[in-house]
């Protein structure tokens, strides 16, 4: 399959947070709609990942960094690191996971 409309694939993950799965062999992209005022609890996963501010204003604490992310940041996320976030206004973030979020199916 080479090509995906994401739109219906929206499913509601917490209070605020939407979010879209998208499934390759070997990585999983997520694109996440948070509402105002919104947060994403603090957890870990075994995965690499990386974040990406797509508009809006979010605060991304990883580890113990704190940092409200603009246009031109990119989250990179060990392995194993706590990290959690909260959406300042209406915001859309795009992560990439490697390897496959299999919890994201």
């Amino acid at each position: 399959m080479s090509f995906i409309d994401t739109e219906k694939l929206e499913k509601e993950m917490f209070k605020g947070a939407k979010a879209r799965f998208v499934h390759s062999d070997n990585m999983t992209m997520s694109l996440w709609r948070f509402e105002p005022g919104s947060e994403l609890p603090e957890h870990s996963h075994p995965h690499e990942q990386m974040t990406k501010l797509i508009n809006g204003v979010f605060e991304l604490t990883v580890g113990d960094e704190v940092k409200v992310l603009t246009h031109s940041d990119v989250a990179m996320i060990p392995s194993g690191v706590s990290h959690k976030g909260r959406a300042i206004t209406e915001c859309e973030l795009l992560d990439v996971f490697y390897p496959v979020r299999e919890d994201y199916r």
